[in-house]
């Protein structure tokens, strides 16, 4: 388990290094109302890479880190939708879900058995909440590519806009990963995010 490696890819603020980070060595993100406690292993991933998702990403509930709406993914609505693929361990990818669910890492998460043994069908359901519905997008060197998003899909409930300090987050990520400019971002916010009015 330790050292099976992973790609697990952000479409939303963790596609920002420094967002990661915190999930991994532990700390706070700017803006954030919480400290994060971090992974079993604290090493920072081995490569990332560019990536464009065939599903879509929408905005919707109220975040509890950053108040306002929250980024999932939808797999079966057309996109695309750029992310960020990293490349780390297995556990460390299920320390990182285990924090998405509001959870401290701990040795023996069900979810190891799970990332481990595959998803069947290229999906997998922990629980209700947010981020606990684990999909598989693809494959890259060999290795799954896997993300977590919410159960419902981008038709199934309200969408709800997003802070300025979450959309800062998702803006360095598109920089880091993709090299966009302001103008590029701010076209493709255009495209997701959803009107103030």
């Amino acid at each position: 388990m330790i050292d099976t490696e992973v790609w697990y890819v952000s479409y939303g603020s963790n596609m920002s290094r420094t967002r990661l980070a915190c999930y991994i060595d532990g700390g706070r993100p700017p803006g954030a109302a919480v400290t994060y406690v971090g992974a079993r292993d604290s090493r920072m991933p081995r490569d990332d890479a560019p990536v464009q998702l065939p599903g879509r990403i929408y905005f919707a509930g109220e975040s509890p880190i950053w108040g306002g709406g929250v980024a999932f993914y939808d797999h079966e609505v057309p996109g695309p939708t750029p992310a960020r693929a990293y490349r780390i361990t297995a556990q460390q990818f299920v320390d990182i879900a285990a924090q998405e669910m509001h959870r401290i890492p701990a040795e023996g998460d069900p979810l190891e058995r799970v990332v481990l043994g595959g998803l069947e069908n290229g999906r997998h359901t922990a629980g209700p909440g947010h981020y606990e519905t684990l999909i598989e997008v693809g494959r890259r060197d060999g290795l799954p590519m896997l993300t977590f998003t919410a159960p419902h899909g981008f038709d199934a409930v309200p969408h709800t806009r997003p802070t300025a300090a979450y959309l800062n987050m998702l803006t360095n990520g598109l920089r880091e990963a993709h090299g966009w400019d302001l103008a590029q971002i701010e076209r493709h916010f255009e495209t997701v995010v959803p009107s103030d009015r």
